[in-house]
């Protein structure tokens, strides 16, 4: 097995609502590690190379869905963090549930704190408040993180744990 690093990208709902910590802690209590975090207002460019560039967001759900996103992104900050750990993508994507609150799983990360559908906020011309950002795949995690963070702002260090168990 090996470690991989991920981007998770905390969006303005869960900024706004105060629950950032305890999202972050669900991850910390399976054991992954923190190696970069930062608070920054995005600005539409940055949104563009992430959603677009690298995460296809376009050919995936649509022009409108992409605009309605991008508007809503910049309404606020936003926290960005590289989380490291044994197959650390599939670890967060598990813990952060489907990209759609409505179908997330009582458990995860939307299915506990959010419930709004594609259908609705289509309707509303709104993007979806799901609250977290996470990279889906290894390719995606890898361009990410060098879009959102530079090699010096990510620290290599041993938990507790990790120096317990050499």
């Amino acid at each position: 097995m090996e470690l991989e690093r991920t981007l998770v990208v905390m969006k303005p709902d869960a900024v706004q609502r105060g629950i950032v910590g305890e999202i972050l802690s669900r991850f910390e209590r399976v054991g992954l590690k923190i190696v970069g975090s930062k608070m920054v207002l995005p600005t539409q460019e940055h949104l563009l190379t992430h959603y677009e560039t690298i995460g296809k967001m376009i050919s995936r759900r649509g022009q409108e869905a992409f605009d309605d996103n991008l508007k809503y992104m910049v309404t606020g900050p936003v926290i960005a963090f590289v989380l490291e750990g044994v197959e650390a993508i599939s670890a967060v994507r598990k813990i952060v549930g489907s990209t759609e609150p409505k179908a997330a799983d009582m458990g995860t990360v939307r299915g506990d704190y959010a419930h709004v559908s594609f259908g609705y906020a289509n309707s509303k011309r709104k993007a979806i408040p799901n609250l977290i950002h996470a990279s889906g795949d290894e390719n995606d995690a890898k361009q990410e993180i060098l879009h959102w963070f530079r090699p010096e702002e990510l620290v290599a260090y041993e938990t507790a744990l990790e120096n317990f168990q050499r």
